[in-house]
Order: C-alpha cells, then sequence, then structure tokens
C-alpha cells in the first residue's frame, strides 16, 4: 500500500539535493511526498514528482546566502562565528520548523517524515505526538562513538592511547565550553515548546532509519554502528545536462592531465580563496586546468587553463586526473563515485570532517586550509598527480559507490521500514 511521506529540509541546495533522488524513487514506486522547505526548490522538487509544500516565509533564506541573511556573522571569526551560525541558522528556526510541519499534518496526515539530520523541527514534532521521523545524513556522519573523533575539528582517528585520550579531552571541551551557551539556547527553545532540555553532541539520528549519504570506505571506521544507520552511497541528483564549452574539444586536443578547480555552488563568492591560487599555482605546471566560476569573470588566463560558469560534471570527472575542491560533500563524492583523487581546501562548516576522510581513505590530500598558498596547492597536485595510490584509492571507492544505487537503497530501507509493498 502506497506511503504518504513528508519531508522536510533546511532551504539550502546542501540539504535538498541530496533527497531528490529519494523522492524520485519513492514518487515512481507510487508513494505520495509533499516537501516542506524554501520556494526556489519548486520546480526541482516537482520534476521529482513530489509535492512542494512552502515554508513559513520567516525561515525561507529564499536563495540567499547567509551573509546576505545575517549580515552581523561577517564581523565574527572562529568559534564565536561557528556558534552564532549553529543558534541563528539551525536552532532559531525550531519553532517555526514545528509549527509549520504540524500544520501541513494536521490539513494532510503522513506516514513518516523525511528530514535531513540538520532540520531539528521534523524530530521535535515526533517528540510532541507526530509521526515517525527518518533522518538523513547530508554531511559526513555525526554519530558520536569512542573511537571516533569528535565531529566538527577535522581531526584524524586513531586506536593508539595518546590519541584516545585526545578525542576525550576535545570531546569534553566541545561540549561543556566551545558548544555550552548552544546548548543551553537549545534547551530553552525546547522548554517553550513544553519538552525536557537535550542530550549534549550535535549528531541527530533517527532511531528508527538513518540514512547516511555516503559509504562505509569514506567513513572513519567504527567497531559498532547503530542498527537503524545504512549507508546508501551518493545520495546526488543527477548531473544538469550542461551543454559543452566551445573550448572542449581544445582542450581535449591538448592530451596533458586534467586538473579541475572549484568553490562548490555555496561557497564561491570569493575565488580568491581556492580558484585563482590554483589557476596561478598550475600556470606553468604541464597540466591542464578546468575552473568552473560561476557568475565571475577572472580576466585573462594562462594558456593552459579554461573556464566556464558551469561544467559538464557527467564528461568532465571521468576525463580528470585530479579534482581541487574547497571540500563540498555532494562534489566530493560526485568526484570519488568516478575514482577521481582529490585535493582538500576547506575549514567551514563541516569540510574538515570531509578532508579528513578523504585523507584517511588514502584518497587524497587534505590542505588543512581554506587559504592555501600557491606552493602548497602546486606541490599537493603534483604528489596527487605522481602518487598512484590515490589514484588507486579513489578507484577503490568508486567501486563501492557503483555497488550502491542511493535513491533504491533509500526507498528499499524506508518501505522495509512502514512494511509497505507497491
Amino acid at each position: 500500500m502506497p506511503i504518504d511521506l513528508l519531508f522536510a529540509t533546511m532551504p539550502v541546495p546542501g540539504h535538498v539535493v541530496p533527497l531528490l533522488p529519494i523522492a524520485r524513487e519513492l514518487t515512481a514506486r507510487g508513494h505520495r511526498v509533499r516537501w516542506y522547505t524554501g520556494r526556489v526548490f519548486a520546480d526541482r522538487i516537482a520534476a521529482a514528482g513530489a509535492e512542494f509544500v512552502a515554508m513559513d516565509p520567516s525561515i525561507d533564506h529564499q536563495g540567499r546566502n547567509v551573509d546576505e541573511l545575517f549580515p552581523e556573522r561577517v564581523r565574527l571569526k572562529g568559534i564565536a562565528k561557528l556558534r552564532y551560525d549553529m543558534r541563528a541558522v539551525f536552532l532559531d528556526p525550531i519553532p517555526a520548523q514545528v509549527e509549520g510541519l504540524r500544520r501541513e499534518l494536521d490539513r494532510q496526515p503522513a506516514d513518516l517524515i523525511l528530514h535531513d539530520a540538520a532540520f531539528a523541527g521534523a524530530e521535535i514534532v515526533e517528540r510532541l505526538g507526530g509521526p515517525r521521523v527518518v533522518s538523513v545524513g547530508v554531511t559526513p556522519m555525526m554519530l558520536p562513538a569512542p573511537d571516533v573523533p569528535p565531529f566538527g575539528p577535522g581531526l584524524k582517528p586513531g586506536s593508539d592511547p595518546l590519541t584516545r585520550l585526545r578525542d576525550r579531552a576535545v570531546r569534553y571541551l566541545l561540549d561543556n565550553v566551545v558548544f555550552k551557551p548552544v546548548y543551553e539556547h537549545r534547551d530553552r527553545i525546547l522548554r517553550d515548546l513544553g519538552l525536557p532540555a537535550g542530550e549534549r553532541g550535535l549528531a541527530a539520528v533517527s532511531p528508527h532509519l538513518h540514512l547516511q549519504n555516503s559509504v562505509a570506505g569514506l567513513e572513519h571506521p567504527r567497531a559498532y554502528l547503530p542498527e537503524q544507520v545504512k549507508f546508501v552511497g551518493a545520495l546526488v541528483d543527477p548531473v544538469t545536462a550542461v551543454p559543452l564549452p566551445q573550448w572542449w574539444e581544445r582542450m581535449i586536443a591538448r592530451g596533458k592531465p586534467v586538473v579541475h578547480v572549484t568553490q562548490g555552488t555555496v561557497a564561491d563568492t570569493d575565488l580568491g580563496q581556492l580558484v585563482r591560487p590554483t589557476i596561478r599555482a598550475l600556470a606553468e605546471e604541464d597540466v591542464t586546468v578546468v575552473a568552473s566560476t560561476g557568475s565571475h569573470d577572472l580576466g585573462p588566463l594562462p594558456a593552459n587553463v579554461f573556464t566556464a560558469p558551469f561544467l559538464p560534471y557527467d564528461q568532465l570527472l571521468p576525463i580528470t586526473s585530479v579534482m581541487v575542491t574547497n571540500g563540498g560533500f555532494g562534489g566530493v563524492q560526485l568526484a570519488l563515485a568516478q575514482g577521481v583523487p582529490l585535493v582538500v581546501a576547506g575549514t567551514t562548516e563541516d569540510k574538515p570532517e570531509v578532508a579528513a576522510r578523504v585523507e584517511r581513505s588514502g584518497a587524497g590530500l587534505n590542505l588543512r586550509t581554506s587559504t592555501p598558498s600557491e606552493k602548497s596547492i602546486r606541490k599537493a597536485v603534483r604528489q596527487v598527480l605522481d602518487g598512484e595510490a590515490f589514484r588507486r584509492q579513489a578507484q577503490r571507492l568508486a567501486a563501492e559507490y557503483r555497488a550502491h544505487d542511493a535513491g533504491v537503497l533509500s526507498a528499499d530501507h524506508i518501505e522495509r521500514l512502514v512494511g509497505a509493498r507497491v
């Protein structure tokens, strides 16, 4: 019998796009999907076969970046900025999220709520008597474990006594000092909703089913994984058809190793962080550089550089030798699914954790900065190009990704949870 699902996601691409393959597969199987999120995603949601439900305008980002939405955050740095983002971006919307979901459920009940793990209102609706929730991990796995470093700083995992001691100390510091004001802020919101204080920690994992975007080979190994946590592969929407740039044949004819550099779709406001330094770093190298630039014009370029606002990833990645990236989780998975090794330079949001996993897997290098020097970029790219081990590990991960059809596996797990088959 058909399932009625209510999706709920933060109104930003990295939280919406990973759920599109799930919606597409569920609707193809005859299930009903309604989707509560921002208006800019209405067309993509409809194209996936789901019914768009507009969230409260007070929490809809309307396609704006966080600096536009919260200009006061621009003057903040480090921990102060991280605390601000956790409160303003993820916690303050909770009351409106809860109200909006309950209003939609009053209009039409649902069997399940499926939400990205950052959409905290969904889990609260269940605690207030609503339907069961299914969480989707759209970042590297945040679930704590004694043998995994605490999430956030991008620490290297290890099993020796000193590393375990480091992890315990950092975990205590994060929970009781760094994030203490954040937890107190969250607990005030919970009390206003008639709920007790929450536990320390950042993880939001459903007790019923958690669909983790990624494969086990990319994640830090852990001795125990809760039964409800399922790795489903790369939750990435099929690449939108992008016309080949006019320079495509000239680029191919050069016959040089292709290095692709990108700052993703969100952090591309200042291409001076990674794209421009990479172009300068590799200008005299025997490689071809292909850069995605979004709305930016980079001006005159070295002879070995080709740029376009958007690139045909379905054709670019299979011929790419190295990808230089700021560590966006979706882009990293697209690259690894094609066996492309990586150079990662990112320190904001979840990017340190993405970089740490790439490094541990052996499929690339972690530069541990958002603004690497030209010298460090050149050295890292040359090291990956010359090191067969990086490509071998990336190809091993690619084989693991190929064994996971993320949309199909996710739909299978959801059907199994409710005992439904159409």
